[in-house]
C-alpha cells in the first residue's frame, strides 16, 4: 500500500473514532500509537493471521488487537461505503474497461488473481501465507 493512501486511512479513522488517537493513561504513560492499531488490524485482513500472531511484529496484545478490528472495520464502513463500498456506475465500469485496455487486458473489469501461477522461488518462510488451493506457493 502507498504511503499516501496509508496516512489517509489513518487520518480518517483518527477523525471518526477517538480509539485511534494516541493517547497517555490514568498513570501517565504513553499508550499505543494509531500506526500500531491500523497496521495491527490490516495485517490480520491483509494475511488472514490470527491476533495473537500480530504481536511479534506490531507489540500489541491480542485483546487489543481484536478491539482495533473491531473498530477498523466499523470506522472504514462508516467513513468509505458512500464512495467505495458500492455498486459500480456506468461512469466507473467505463473508467475502468478503458484502464484495462490501456494496460493491453481489453474487456477486463477488476483485477487480475494470480493465486492460480505457481510461485517457483517462493522462500520456504512464505510457503504457508502464499498457499492457494492446490498446496503449492
Amino acid at each position: 500500500m502507498h504511503r499516501p493512501l496509508f496516512l489517509h486511512i489513518l487520518s480518517a479513522l483518527e477523525t471518526h473514532d477517538s480509539y485511534f488517537v494516541q493517547k497517555r493513561d490514568v498513570a501517565g504513560k504513553i499508550g499505543l500509537s494509531s500506526l500500531q492499531k491500523v497496521t495491527a488490524a490490516m495485517r490480520m485482513f491483509a494475511y488472514g493471521v490470527s491476533a495473537d500472531s500480530v504481536d511479534d511484529y506490531v507489540r500489541i496484545g491480542e485483546s487489543t488487537t481484536i478491539e482495533s478490528l473491531d473498530r477498523f472495520t466499523k470506522a472504514i464502513v462508516a467513513n468509505f461505503s458512500d464512495e467505495y463500498l458500492r455498486s459500480p456506475t456506468k461512469e466507473d465500469t467505463t473508467r475502468l474497461l478503458a484502464i484495462g485496455e490501456q494496460w493491453g487486458f481489453p474487456r477486463m473489469l477488476g483485477s487480475i488473481d494470480c493465486m492460480h501461477w505457481t510461485w517457483k522461488n517462493c522462500p520456504i518462510a512464505y510457503h504457508g501465507m502464499y498457499t492457494g488451493h492446490i498446496h503449492t506457493p
